[in-house]
């Protein structure tokens, strides 16, 4: 990841997850890479208390079929219960 003052590229995200075991963490990447092209992942320990901090940049310009039409269908303009984010 970049420093947190430089913002990621054009169509890219910087994701951070913390988890309370590195396979927790381990396993949501591996669902964001089934979804987007990623870096290849980073792994800290979260805190002195214990869990891990798991950092990587997906592109979201390179989507996989699922994630695509997830994707689309997500930008509706409109929301039939009042919910953010429901469509």
């Amino acid at each position: 990841m970049e420093s947190p003052d430089t913002p990621p590229s054009r169509g890219q995200a910087e994701v951070q997850v913390t988890a309370a075991s590195p396979e927790v963490a381990r396993r949501v990447a591996e669902v964001l890479r089934r979804c987007f092209a990623a870096t290849e992942q980073r792994s800290y320990p979260a805190s002195d208390e214990g869990g891990t901090r798991l950092e990587l940049t997906v592109d979201t310009t390179r989507t996989a079929e699922p994630a695509r039409s997830w994707l689309e269908s997500s930008r509706g303009t409109g929301h039939s219960d009042g919910e953010p984010g429901r469509d």
